[in-house]
C-alpha cells in the first residue's frame, strides 16, 4: 500500500501550488506547458520586436550614428542577458520560479508602458523637423529608463521559464523524461513563432504605422499573458527554493582551504555524505568525481571520527557533503563550455546590428506598393528555426539515435559543436554578399555617376545568411539550453540557465568591443574605417570575415574542451521527508 501511495506523487521533489507534494496525474507534463510557452512567446514578441529594430529607432528618432546605435543595442541586449543572474538567484534561493516569473512580467509590462509613452506623448517623444530629430536629455533619459526596466524584467523571465517548463516533467519517470527532451525543441520553436510575429508584423507596424503602436501592442500582450499564466497555477509543479547556492559554494571553498593540509583518503567512499537523503532540499545526491580533487578536502572526515559531535556534522562551514562539493565542481566544469559559447553569441548578435545596417543599403521593394523593413529580414532566421526544429526532432534524432545509441540522438555538446560550425558559414555568406554589393555599387557609380542612389540589388539576397544562422541556432542554442539544464544540480537549475544566458550578454559586449577596436584601428590617418555611416565607403565584408575566422578558432577550442568534459552522474535519492506527504 505504501508503494502504491508513493506512486501517486512525483519522485523529483516537486510541489503543487499549496506546497504539498505534487500529484502526478493532476499536475505537470504537457497539460501544464501551454501557458508557460505562451508566456515566453509574449516575452519574445516584445523583446524581438525591439531588439531587431531598435537600431533604426536610435538612428531615425534619437539621432545616433550607425556605430553608436550598434553599440547601444549591443549594451542593452547584453544587459538583458546579464540580469538573469539576479532573477535566477532570487528564484533558486528564495521565491521559486513561478513567483519570480510573475513579478518579472509585471516589471517588464511597466517598462513597456513607459517606453510606449516615450514614443507617443508629445511632451516625452523627440521633436523632429525635416526628417531630423533632436531629443532632449530628459527624453533620452526616459527612453533609457524604460529600456533598462525591460532588461530588469527579462532577467526574471528568461532563466526561469525554460527551467519551469522542464520542471513539469519528472526525470525519475522514463516516459516523462523522454518528453522533457522534446520539450526543449518545441519550447524553442514556440518562442520563435512569437519572434516571427515581432520581426514581421510588429516591425512593419513600427516603421509604417507608428512606434507608439509598435511598443504598445507587446505591452498589452504581456499583460494578457501574465493574467492567463496566474490563472493556471493549479496545474504547475514547483521546485522548492533550496537556499542560497552562493552560500553553499562559499562553504566548500572555505572548508577546502581550511583543510588544505589534510591528507585525502585513497578510498573516496570515506568522504562525508548523508546516507539516506540529500542535504539540499529537493536535490538529487551527486556521485563523486575525480576531477578537481582538491575540493574533496571539504568532505574529508576528521581522524577522530568516533568523537564527532552532532554540532560539527550539522555545520556545512565545518564539513561539506560530497553532493555539495560536486555542485561546485559542476559549475567549474561548465565554465569552459560557457566561455566558448560567447563567440557564438557575438556572431548571433550581428543579425540585429550589422545585418540590419547592411540591409538598409539594399532594395526593400516588394512590388510597387510595399517595402520590407531591413529588420524584418530576421523572419527568415525564424522561419529557418520553425522548419529545422521539426526536421531535427522527427527525422534527424531518430536516425542519429540508431547510429549513436544515445536516446537524444546527439549529446548536447555534439549538438552545440555542429551549430558552431554552421554559424561560421553564415558570416562567410554575409561577407561574400557584401563584396558583391560593393562591386555592384562601384559599377553603378561608373555608369550613372556617384550620386545615383540606385540600390545594389534586392534585400532578399540576405536570406541565405539569416537562414544559415537559424539552422545554427537549432543546434547550438537549443543544445545549450538542454546542456545547462541537464548538467545543473537540481537546486541550481535557474542559476545555470542564467549562466547560459550570460553567454549572450558577454557576446553582445564582445561585439561592442570588437566594433570599437575595429573602428580604432581602421579609422587612423583620416580613413573612414570598415564601418562608416555610409557603408558604400566602408569594408564591412572585412568585419564579417574577421568574425568568421574567430568562429573557426573557437570551434577548434570547443572540440578540445568537449572531449575533456565528463557528464554529471546522479544518485536518485531526494530530500523528501515522508512526514511531509499527506
Amino acid at each position: 500500500m505504501c508503494n502504491v501511495e508513493e506512486d501517486i506523487y512525483t519522485k523529483d521533489g516537486t510541489l503543487d501550488y499549496k506546497g504539498n507534494p505534487a500529484i502526478r496525474a493532476r499536475t505537470g507534463t504537457w497539460k501544464a506547458c501551454p501557458l508557460i510557452l505562451v508566456n515566453e512567446c509574449c516575452e519574445r514578441l516584445a523583446f524581438e520586436g525591439m531588439v531587431s529594430n531598435i537600431v533604426n529607432y536610435l538612428t531615425d528618432r534619437l539621432n545616433k550614428d550607425n556605430a553608436t546605435a550598434a553599440i547601444t543595442v549591443n549594451n542593452w541586449s547584453g544587459t538583458c542577458y546579464l540580469t538573469p543572474l539576479i532573477g535566477a538567484f532570487i528564484a533558486d534561493a528564495y521565491l521559486g520560479r513561478f513567483s519570480t516569473i510573475v513579478g518579472a512580467m509585471l516589471i517588464y509590462s511597466c517598462g513597456l508602458l513607459l517606453l510606449t509613452l516615450s514614443a507617443s506623448v508629445p511632451a516625452l517623444k523627440p521633436s523632429c523637423s525635416d526628417g531630423v530629430c533632436n531629443p532632449s536629455s530628459s527624453e533620452l533619459g526616459i527612453f533609457f529608463v524604460s529600456l533598462y526596466m525591460i532588461a530588469l524584467g527579462t532577467g526574471g523571465i528568461k532563466p526561469c521559464v525554460s527551467s519551469f517548463g522542464a520542471d513539469q516533467f519528472d526525470d525519475n519517470d522514463e516516459a516523462e523524461k523522454k518528453k522533457k527532451s522534446s520539450f526543449f525543441n518545441w519550447f524553442y520553436l514556440i518562442i520563435n513563432i512569437g519572434a516571427l510575429v515581432a520581426n514581421s508584423v510588429l516591425v512593419w507596424i513600427q516603421m509604417n504605422v507608428g512606434w507608439e503602436w509598435g511598443f504598445g501592442i507587446p505591452m498589452v500582450a504581456m499583460l494578457i499573458s501574465v493574467s492567463f499564466f496566474i490563472f493556471r497555477v493549479k496545474l504547475y509543479r514547483n521546485q522548492k527554493p533550496a537556499g542560497s547556492p552562493l552560500t553553499r559554494i562559499l562553504q566548500v571553498l572555505v572548508v577546502s582551504f581550511r583543510n588544505i593540509r589534510v591528507t585525502m583518503p585513497e578510498d573516496k567512499t570515506l568522504l562525508y555524505e548523508i546516507v539516506d537523503r540529500s542535504n539540499i532540499q529537493g536535490s538529487s545526491k551527486l556521485e563523486h568525481t575525480n576531477q578537481f580533487s582538491f575540493f574533496d578536502k571539504a568532505a574529508v572526515l576528521p581522524e577522530n571520527i568516533d568523537n564527532l559531535t552532532q554540532e560539527f556534522v550539522g555545520s556545512s562551514w565545518k564539513i561539506c557533503t560530497v553532493t555539495q562539493v560536486e555542485e561546485w565542481k559542476t559549475i567549474i566544469r561548465i565554465f569552459p563550455i560557457w566561455a566558448t559559447s560567447i563567440i557564438f553569441s557575438t556572431t548571433y548578435c550581428q543579425m540585429t546590428t550589422m545585418f540590419v545596417l547592411q540591409g538598409n543599403k539594399l532594395d526593400h521593394s516588394m512590388g510597387k506598393w510595399f517595402k520590407i523593413p531591413s529588420a524584418s529580414l530576421s523572419i527568415f532566421d525564424i522561419l529557418s528555426i520553425i522548419i529545422c526544429v521539426p526536421i531535427y526532432d522527427c527525422l534527424i534524432v531518430p536516425v542519429a539515435r540508431r547510429i549513436t545509441g544515445n536516446e537524444r540522438g546527439f549529446t548536447p555538446l555534439t549538438r552545440i559543436g555542429i551549430g558552431l560550425g554552421i554559424s561560421t558559414l553564415s558570416m562567410l555568406a554575409a561577407g561574400i554578399l557584401e563584396v558583391v554589393r560593393l562591386n555592384t555599387v562601384i559599377k553603378n557609380n561608373e555608369l550613372y555617376g556617384p550620386d545615383n542612389n540606385i540600390p545594389a540589388f534586392s534585400i532578399f539576397w540576405q536570406v541565405p545568411q539569416y537562414f544559415i544562422m537559424g539552422a545554427a541556432e537549432v543546434f547550438t542554442l537549443v543544445g545549450q539550453v538542454e546542456f545547462f539544464y541537464m548538467e545543473a544540480p537540481d537546486s541550481m537549475r535557474s542559476i545555470c540557465s542564467a549562466i547560459q544566458l550570460t553567454t549572450v550578454a558577454a557576446g553582445n559586449y564582445l561585439s561592442t568591443i570588437l566594433v570599437v577596436i575595429v573602428n580604432k584601428f581602421t579609422q587612423k590617418n583620416g580613413e573612414l574605417g570598415w564601418i562608416p555611416d555610409d557603408l558604400d565607403d566602408g569594408k564591412l565584408h572585412y568585419f564579417y570575415f574577421l568574425v568568421a575566422f574567430i568562429d573557426l578558432i573557437n570551434l577548434l577550442i570547443f572540440i578540445v574542451i568537449a572531449r575533456w568534459y565528463k557528464y554529471k552522474k546522479t544518485n536518485e535519492i531526494l530530500f523528501i521527508q515522508q512526514s511531509d506527504q499527506p
